[in-house]
């Protein structure tokens, strides 16, 4: 099966922005951007090249989005990446105790 294609667009860039929460001037700042631009394109507008937009992907991983790619199950997606401290951290949490239940989330 062939490989789909990662294509990042203004919804997902407005969602990894927010998720890592930082703002429109950090991430721009980092990719070398215009803020108001930046703005803009998260709205909707057709404002960045394909250079343009690979800077600001890479500015957004920097700052902890982890992009999921189209697939056979589901749309392209976006979700927080953690670093091993954080990862056990929230592995030593999951162990304190306490009766075992599914989580709400």
């Amino acid at each position: 099966m062939p490989a789909l294609e990662f294509h990042m667009d203004s919804s997902l860039a407005r969602a990894a922005r927010h998720l890592c929460q930082v703002s429109a001037r950090t991430i721009a700042r980092n990719a070398d951007l215009d803020a108001d631009a930046l703005r803009k394109y998260e709205k909707g507008a057709d404002v960045f090249d394909e250079g343009q937009i690979q800077r600001l992907t890479d500015a957004l991983v920097t700052y902890g989005a982890r992009f999921v790619p189209e697939d056979e199950f589901g749309g392209v997606g976006v979700r927080r990446k953690f670093s091993r401290t954080g990862v056990r951290m929230i592995e030593t949490w999951e162990g304190e105790g306490g009766p075992v239940a599914d989580d709400d989330v």
